[in-house]
């Protein structure tokens, strides 16, 4: 059986894990703010606006997610909707579970009216070009290079 996408704000319980997931994934994202607090602002984001996450679960086993974001990238506050925490749990990778949050986000985004969306990314640029992501620019950010992407819906 393969696992099925929910929207986290329908299973309220995982949100503290997912959060602590993407907090300790992005580490360098993170270094100014602490963990409770993005716990925090991550839960508000799923009613808010801000950060609605779509998840993956077997049964009622949290296996990764993905959210569209409002913003997610400081230095660019003019582009949005971003994909944004994208992560799939060791165990549940090699089953193409990303791929199917990317593409549920996508589908959100397309029907929430957008025609575009973004990510930026230090080192999964390929992963996304294969997937219809066009590079944006490069720039630099916590200390590393970074991608910039954009994806027509």
């Amino acid at each position: 059986m393969s696992p099925r996408l929910e929207w986290l704000i329908d299973h309220p319980q995982h949100s503290d894990t997912y959060a602590e997931w993407i907090h300790r994934q992005f580490a360098y994202e993170y270094a100014e703010q602490p963990l409770a607090e993005w716990q925090r602002e991550f839960a508000a984001g799923q009613s808010n606006g801000e950060w609605p996450c779509l998840i993956a679960l077997e049964g009622d086993q949290l296996l990764g997610g993905a959210a569209l974001a409002r913003a997610d990238l400081a230095l660019r506050p003019d582009l949005g909707p971003w994909l944004a925490c994208v992560f799939v749990s060791p165990e549940a990778r090699g089953q193409g579970l990303a791929e199917r949050l990317i593409e549920g986000i996508s589908q959100a985004a397309k029907q929430r009216g957008f025609a575009r969306f973004y990510l930026h990314t230090q080192n999964k640029q390929d992963y996304y070009a294969r997937r219809g992501w066009t590079l944006l620019e490069r720039f630099r950010a916590w200390d590393n290079d970074q991608w910039l992407m954009i994806r027509e819906l």
